[in-house]
């Protein structure tokens, strides 16, 4: 996984990489970016569960339009937003964000899938572990689990500094 801010155009308003690690591991959820079989722009907002890694999962059906659109071309953009507060007296808002270039890996192991899963339990239901295991068991033959290996990493910021009256 590679940190690299070099095309970020504002190069005033770098995001370190360990707020954009933070943002990765906290947040609830981003917006995946791909090209559809049809050579289309699709983009959906998906809530994901980050590894600690070097990859994310992301949970779904087993068909649609997500999975024909990855199965066709695997390299994606997930755009997560970190905190964001709007300053209507200066016209302008503050925020944070992270762009992930990713590669899905839709055929994974069932190992892999119950793994996965486990990751979203523990960062969505960490007080309900044992259940949410055994919802995952009888759900599983429904459900898809998608694996996002982080290919790179940018962030950005823009911070107001309030100017001495």
């Amino acid at each position: 996984m590679i940190y690299d801010n070099s095309k970020v155009r504002r190069q005033d308003r770098l995001l370190s990489e360990q707020r954009a690690k933070d943002i990765i591991e906290t947040m609830e959820y981003g917006f995946l970016a791909m090209i559809d079989k049809e050579g289309l722009p699709y983009c959906i907002p998906l809530n994901y569960a980050y590894d600690g890694k070097n990859s994310f999962y992301v949970h779904c059906a087993k068909e649609g339009r997500k999975i024909d659109a990855l199965k066709t071309n695997p390299l994606c953009t997930f755009t997560i937003v970190g905190n964001t507060k709007p300053l209507p007296d200066k016209f302008t808002t503050e925020y944070e964000s992270v762009i992930l270039q990713c590669n899905a890996n839709i055929n994974l192991s069932d190992e892999e899938k119950y793994l996965g899963h486990d990751v979203f339990i523990q960062k969505y239901c960490p007080n309900f572990l044992e259940q949410g295991r055994v919802y995952a068991q009888k759900s599983f033959h429904r459900m898809e689990i998608i694996r996002f290996d982080i290919l790179q990493i940018s962030g950005k910021a823009k911070k107001v500094i309030p100017l001495n009256p």
